[in-house]
This record gives C-alpha cells, structure tokens and sequence, in this order.
C-alpha cells in the first residue's frame, strides 16, 4: 500500500505525511511539533513511528519545524548539503546525523522510495518527489510544488502518477490587484516562483490519463487565492475531459484524509 495526507500548505507552512506498510514519511516540515503531532495523531499515525524526514528545499515555510520535530522523535533528515547549509540555523543541532542525496537521487527507506528531480523554484537546491511501494510499482505519488513552470522532467514525472499533489498557488488577477508589492509579485509569477491555478490546470491536461486517480491541489496562497476558485478552475477540466479523477484542495489548518494512492 502507498497512502498520503497534506497535513498542512501553504505560505505559513508546508507538510506531507507519506506512509507504506512499513514506512513512515513527512516531506517536509514546516509547522511547529505540537502542530504536526496534532495533525499526525488525528489521522491514527504516532509520531514517534516516523522514519525519516525529507527536505525539498531551504525556506522557512518548509523546514521551520524540522529541527525541532528531529529532536522528538530522533528521526533522520534527509536533505541536500546545499540545502543544509542554507537551512543549518534554523534546524539546530541534530540528534542523527543528516542524510545527505543529491537532486536525482532514489532514497530508499525501508520499501519506500523516493525519486528526487529539479523543481524551479528560487531556492539554493530545490526538488519535487515521485514516491512509490518497491512491491506495489504501478501506484506512483507525485508532490510538485514550489516551481514556477513545469520543465519537461516534471511533465515526465506526473505522467507515471496515480496521485498527484500539485501547486495551484494564485488566482493571476488577485495576485496582480493586490497587497504584494511590485517586485514581489513579480517573483511569484516568474519561472522560479509558484504555479497560478491556470497553469495547474494546463499541467494536468498535459498528464491527464485514466490511471489518474487523485490530484490534490496545494500551496494555495491565502492572499492571492481561494479553494473554491482553484477547485472550480480545475473541476471544470476534469468534468470537460469526462475523467473519473478525484479532485480535493490541501489546507493550511486541516489534514486531507489519509488518500490511497
């Protein structure tokens, strides 16, 4: 079995839970412990089970937590060294040595693994994840986001998914008629900022297949975007091309349910 929940998304933090039969996964970890032990003992799942955490890049909203979160439960990082000179301060001393791979590597952790390709995005080293069951290989999870445009690799990627947890981070016109400042919505909408809903959608009509079975849409922003804007948005797609595909929007205060993949 492969099974994933979005505990938290979004720009005050970020975290994924990915779990086999024998594995227990975070991406991320980018809310405080008690928040994500919260979230993690509402879904059935004790904390101090977790295997690994794995690090897609250095901002705050990513790693914020993970120091501390490795302190708890004495679990490894797994990171890259450009990565972890980036996110050194805020992680803190280790309990467990890092786990250092490069963009490109296949971590193996127990029978999960993870495949790491280039996400483009404004971080030092930042990568996206394709993830599957070694003894169940026909159901494939990717989780995409923080990236500005979708480079050939990831198009590769999201077509071998079953699931996918996609960015659909702003709304164009909200972005451009609100609170942000010029140079900072310039960098959300540039090749290595984050993916309008549009963009997600014309992501998806690329990959879009009948052994789609899911996608999560994530990273919303909370002043640039609206679930229901993101969901219709995409919706409207799936309901033109008559796909069965289950469609669920990630939250910045409340899990998904744990989705099998």
């Amino acid at each position: 079995m492969l099974n994933v929940s979005v505990l938290v998304s979004g720009s005050k933090g970020n975290s994924t839970l990915v779990c086999t039969d024998d594995a227990i996964v975070l991406v991320d970890a980018g809310v405080s412990y008690k928040k994500t032990a919260e979230m993690l003992e509402e879904l059935r799942i004790n904390p101090q089970k977790i295997d690994a955490i794995v690090i897609s890049h250095e901002h705050t909203d990513h790693v914020g937590g993970a120091g501390v979160l490795s302190r708890k439960i004495k679990a490894p990082i797994y990171i890259t060294r450009p990565t972890m000179v980036m996110s050194a301060h805020k992680i803190g001393k280790l309990p467990v040595d890092p786990v250092f791979f490069d963009v490109g590597d296949t971590l193996q952790i127990k029978n999960m693994r993870i495949n790491t390709f280039t996400s483009s995005h404004d971080a030092v080293d930042s990568s996206n994840f394709l993830i599957y069951n070694e003894e169940k290989q026909d159901k494939k999870l990717v989780i995409a986001t923080d990236l500005g445009y979708a480079p050939q690799i990831l198009i590769n990627k999201l077509k071998l998914a079953t699931t996918i947890v996609l960015e659909s981070n702003h709304d164009v016109d909200m972005l451009m008629n609100g609170i942000y400042d010029w140079d900072l919505k310039q960098r959300v909408k540039s090749r290595k900022g984050h993916l309008s809903n549009e963009q997600a959608v014309g992501i998806i009509s690329t990959v879009l297949s009948e052994k789609l079975d899911r996608v999560i849409l994530a990273h919303l922003s909370e002043q640039n975007n609206c679930p229901k804007i993101a969901y219709n948005l995409m919706n409207e797609l799936l309901k033109e091309m008559r796909a069965k595909t289950q469609l669920s929007v990630a939250s910045q205060t409340i899990a998904t349910p744990l989705f099998e993949v």
